[in-house]
């Protein structure tokens, strides 16, 4: 895509519904907490990577500018290489006012070092690693070189850490511990390794997970077990949108059980703090389990979690969201909460049809992410119901 039809898009930007939405339940939440100053750790730009998602640089500023959030940017996947767009995130950054810096991305079976060397000597902030789309292991001796450098310049390094990455936990961490002076950042919730991972990162203080994730089970644990001064809040732009991802993702922050403190250093005190090479804050231990959850509100979560899954299978969740509705109790506790949870249902109906150009889920799936996130944190800084 051209530079005058990316700038062309830019003219024509148009705020995402959820996000217009999200904007009420993250007033919510800082009317509770006090004000957050957002830092999203991770957000990409590009046109050509395989699972057909798109932005722009244009899109991407935008985007920012409208939540107020400052951001790191880096390439999506790029199969002819690097070079050219770490180039052009450079100039993303440039071109923002100091709304975005840049990561480098670099593919360790192609000239990683030397790409990583050029980049950080023109300004790049970190590095940002795909292990499953280059297909490589944290083991191999070029990830190795990468975090020696990364060491040398106080740099942060941020790891793709889905599925199908075997290894990458125990690999990373053997990093970690054998250059304490790196700083690694595990990406979506470090779902890759999560269940065993929480219970080394006290030890392991350079260790960092962003909450670039969806999931409500994986958000419950991350927020529980993993230290508050170790997780770092991220929306994965354009897969996700800023002021949905810190509305309802720090709800989970809050019904853990930490504090406003807490939370504004992972909204994006800590990441300020890591980019400037500063020494990260200890904000003490995971608060730990939470209580019991509702049985209710928990089938309400069930069947919501079928419909996103649906979705993101490119089926059909109108099942699923429909055995949600039935599942919410406007009689018992939790009804405020429930009522709460069918206005945004009843937003999704409002929003159905294709995804918007460049995207793959649904515009109405979002409002039932966000549904879900309510029944699993009920009574957590709801917005005025007449809002």
């Amino acid at each position: 895509m051209s530079e005058a039809t990316g700038a062309a898009q830019a003219e024509e930007f148009e705020v995402e519904p959820i996000e217009v939405e999200a904007r009420r339940w993250l007033d919510a939440l800082e009317a509770q907490i006090g004000p957050l100053a957002l830092y999203d750790t991770h957000t990409h730009f590009g046109r050509h990577d395989p699972d057909e998602f798109r932005q722009e640089p244009e899109q991407l500023i935008a985007t920012m500018e409208n939540a107020g959030a400052r951001a790191i940017t880096f390439p999506m996947h790029e199969p002819d290489g690097y070079p050219p767009a770490n180039d052009e995130a450079r100039a993303i950054e440039a071109d923002s006012d100091g709304r975005i810096v840049h990561f480098c991305r670099v593919n360790p079976h192609d000239g990683a070092l030397a790409e990583a060397v050029r980049c950080l000597d023109l300004g790049a902030h970190g590095i940002k690693l795909h292990p499953r789309a280059e297909q490589f292991a944290m083991s191999e001796a070029a990830v190795e070189d990468l975090t020696r450098l990364a060491q040398e310049r106080g740099v942060p390094i941020l790891i793709h850490a889905g599925r199908g990455i075997p290894a990458l936990g125990r690999d990373t961490l053997e990093l970690a511990q054998r250059y304490p002076g790196a700083r690694f950042i595990l990406a979506h919730a470090a779902v890759s390794d999560l269940a065993w991972l929480w219970r080394l990162m006290p030890a392991n203080p350079n260790l960092f997970i962003d909450s670039s994730w969806w999931n409500p089970a994986d958000f419950v644990a991350l927020f529980s077990l993993v230290p508050p001064g170790q997780i770092l809040w991220a929306s994965d732009n354009p897969y996700g949108q800023p002021l949905h991802a810190a509305a309802f993702q720090l709800r989970y922050a809050l019904m853990a059980g930490l504090d406003g403190d807490q939370i504004r250093a992972i909204a994006g005190g800590q990441i300020g703090r890591i980019l400037a090479d500063e020494e990260p804050l200890d904000l003490g231990p995971p608060p730990g389990p939470p209580g019991p959850l509702d049985p209710g509100m928990e089938r309400v979560v069930s069947h919501l979690v079928s419909a996103i899954g649906r979705a993101m299978a490119e089926g059909d969740p109108s099942e699923s969201v429909a055995l949600g509705r039935l599942a919410v109790d406007l009689d018992g506790p939790e009804a405020e909460s429930g009522r709460a949870i069918l206005r945004l249902l009843d937003l999704a109906d409002k929003h159905t049809g294709p995804p918007p150009p460049g995207r793959r889920f649904p515009r109405a799936a979002q409002f039932v992410m966000s549904a879900m996130a309510v029944a699993r944190t009920p009574g957590i800084a709801l917005p005025p119901e007449n809002g």
